[in-house]
């Protein structure tokens, strides 16, 4: 009879501080304390699950009871060692708190603390999900880890330390143990595979790296089930269909297909894609992360370190293909989709309108300017004024490619008013009306509305009212609205300008009429009266 299989996770369990995995802050920390001889009487380890916790404190529990001695690096041939790894040391307490929660669990524990121990040096309390404990079982638990004996040692475990009570907290020494990088965990992959001897494709191991979402235990156990799903071996495909996620080349496809702006075949395309059975969400997920990567391409001009998803040639064929802009749109319209997914009426409808997206807020070629310009009179006795609109770059020259940052623009604004009538037709208030009453219209290219803002009311451009501003103009004409605020040495007249020149016009006018009223003029004469203009207001 042969002996009995050992799940991967188990047999695999870190069983010393150098073997831990993305912890290094944790043991460097536990090694100097044992170097030292100063190892606190309780130690809280917090942290997701599957990064270590309870593996830490079972290796803390030999370091403090190996029969070499206190050590950061125990023999593991000793009888407590060995004894310790087995889980049946009569002197390593462990509790699961989950399951023994009441306050009686609790005291039955700790009447045996004032107790010597029976073979080892200390008597560990290692004390699992120690957050599931009732009030009166940490009340119980205080007063002991106020003041134990001195052969006791507390190891807590718990995944939501914001439920311990803050004087449970203050009494322990507490280490945060962190989510694993995907790259750390698909290296210690590939080490199990290949001392177990078993073939594999490293782009399988990076997708079970991947879907471990940064726990060590999740990922040893997925790659348990893929070697069984496998028949013996680990490969991309294997792991792709037992994962659920799509080929990588289906992925590329989307951003091909988004590239070249083919909506029909990039709909196709999606739907296609519903044979496979597909998780839209982790769709998404991949789309982004295949973004990122261009992205990073196009900024940094490197590739992922150790990418064994995408071929750096693939990333580089998109960076050039893809627009940096689009690629930053594409990117937050993914991650926003696949939010919203659970609110879309089925998966597979949130995910195509994700694309569709995607496709209408990017930026595209002029379709009709702000306001219809004056066409010349040639253009009109010729009859092609109203074919074909003068575009709004005619009408205005601006340079865009120094825009944004900080150059100064020569360009004539809107001088008739344009930005004027249209600011009385939008449905906008308070204080985001009077960012638009300070900014003269620059042009309006297809969703780009171009602005210029007065530099004297640079305070009033803050993200909430451009996104206000944006929505008004974009209800307005019915589609999508981008606004881009261009620098400019002399940005023309504002609405709020032409307002109050408009205002001193008219006071000048009620001025110069009240002096000139005959009336005015014999009270001036008779008794030498004094006209205040300050005093005079127009009638409105």
């Amino acid at each position: 009879m042969t002996d009995s299989y050992i799940a991967l996770a188990r047999k695999w369990r870190p069983k010393a501080f150098n073997e831990l995995v993305g912890q290094d802050h944790v043991s460097q920390a536990l090694v100097n304390a044992l170097r030292s001889g100063r190892v606190h009487h309780a130690f809280l380890f917090t942290g997701t699950r599957g990064v270590g916790k309870t593996s830490i404190a079972r290796i803390l529990a030999k370091c403090l009871n190996c029969e070499a001695g206190v050590t950061d690096t125990p023999c593991g041939q000793c009888a407590s060692c060995r004894e310790i790894e087995a889980g049946r040391f009569v002197d390593l307490l462990e509790v699961d708190a989950a399951s023994r929660t009441k306050v009686d669990d609790t005291r039955e524990i700790l009447d045996n603390v004032q107790f010597a121990p029976t073979r080892g040096r200390y008597k560990v309390y290692l004390i699992d999900e120690v957050h599931m404990l009732s009030a009166h079982s940490f009340n119980a638990l205080l007063k002991t880890l106020e003041e134990p004996p001195p052969h006791v040692k507390f190891l807590l475990a718990t995944t939501d330390p914001q439920k311990l009570p803050v004087t449970v907290l203050s009494r322990c020494l507490q280490f945060n143990l962190k989510r694993i990088p995907t790259a750390q965990i698909a290296t210690s992959l590939g080490t199990v595979l290949e001392r177990e001897g078993i073939t594999f494709e490293p782009a399988g191991v990076a997708l079970v790296a991947q879907a471990a979402d940064g726990s060590m235990r999740d990922a040893l156990s997925l790659l348990d089930q893929l070697i069984a799903f496998g028949g013996g071996s680990v490969t991309e495909a294997e792991a792709r269909a037992m994962l659920g996620t799509v080929a990588r080349d289906h992925v590329v496809q989307l951003a091909g297909r988004l590239a070249a702006g083919e909506v029909p075949e990039l709909l196709r395309f999606a739907r296609s894609l519903e044979q496979w059975a597909p998780d839209y969400a982790q769709l998404l997920d991949e789309l982004a992360a295949l973004l990122t990567r261009v992205a990073l391409k196009q900024v940094v001009g490197e590739a992922y370190e150790g990418d064994e998803l995408y071929a750096p040639e693939l990333i580089a064929r998109l960076a050039g293909e893809l627009a940096a802009e689009d690629v930053q749109l594409y990117y937050q319209t993914a991650i926003m989709g696949r939010r919203d997914l659970p609110l879309a009426p089925d998966p597979r409808t949130g995910f195509e309108m994700t694309l569709l997206r995607m496709i209408a807020f990017r930026p595209s070629e002029p379709r009709t300017p702000l306001a219809q310009p004056v066409a010349t009179s040639a253009a009109a006795s010729s009859g092609r004024a109203a074919a074909r609109p003068e575009a709004p770059s005619a009408r205005y020259s601006t340079q865009t490619e120094s825009a944004g940052h900080g150059t100064v623009v020569g360009s004539e604004p809107a001088g008739d008013g344009e930005w004027s009538a249209l600011l009385g037709q939008l449905d906008l208030q308070g204080a985001a009306r009077q960012l638009a009453s300070h900014c003269v219209l620059i042009a309006r290219e297809g969703v780009r509305v171009k602005l210029a803002l007065d530099p004297r009311s640079g305070s009033l451009r803050t993200a909430s009212l451009e996104e206000k501003l944006a929505q008004a103009l974009s209800r307005h004409f019915g589609e999508p609205v981008r606004l881009e605020f261009l620098a400019a040495s002399e940005p023309g007249e504002t609405p709020d300008q032409a307002r109050q020149r408009a205002a001193r016009e008219r006071s000048d006018a009620a001025r110069r009429a009240f002096e000139s009223d005959p009336g005015v003029q014999s009270f001036r004469e008779r008794f030498g009266a004094e006209v205040i203009s300050e005093t005079v207001r127009p009638v409105k």
